[in-house]
C-alpha cells in the first residue's frame, strides 16, 4: 500500500474517531446503530463507554500508522 493511500485511510479513521469521542457521535450511535458502527458486542454499552472504545482503538491505530510509515512492508495490501 502506498504512502499516501496509507495516509488517506488513516485521516478517514481519525475523523471519524474524532466525531465518536468529541462531536456527540456516540450518543448517535448508542442503540442498535452500534452493532453497524461497531460491532455486535456493543449493542448494550452506554455513549460513555463507546467513547472509551473508540479512544482505545484509535490509540493503537496511532501507533500502528507509525510503524506503517516507518516499516511500508507492514502495511496491508488491500
Amino acid at each position: 500500500m502506498s504512502l499516501p493511500l496509507w495516509s488517506l485511510l488513516f485521516i478517514l479513521e481519525s475523523i471519524y474517531c474524532w466525531w465518536v469521542i468529541g462531536y456527540g457521535g456516540a450518543k448517535w450511535i448508542d442503540g442498535w446503530k452500534s452493532f453497524f458502527m461497531i460491532d455486535w458486542f456493543a449493542l448494550d454499552w452506554t455513549a460513555e463507554q463507546i467513547r472509551l472504545y473508540v479512544l482505545i482503538i484509535w490509540g493503537f491505530s496511532v501507533i500502528w500508522f507509525i510503524v506503517g510509515v516507518i516499516k511500508p512492508e507492514l502495511r496491508f495490501n488491500y
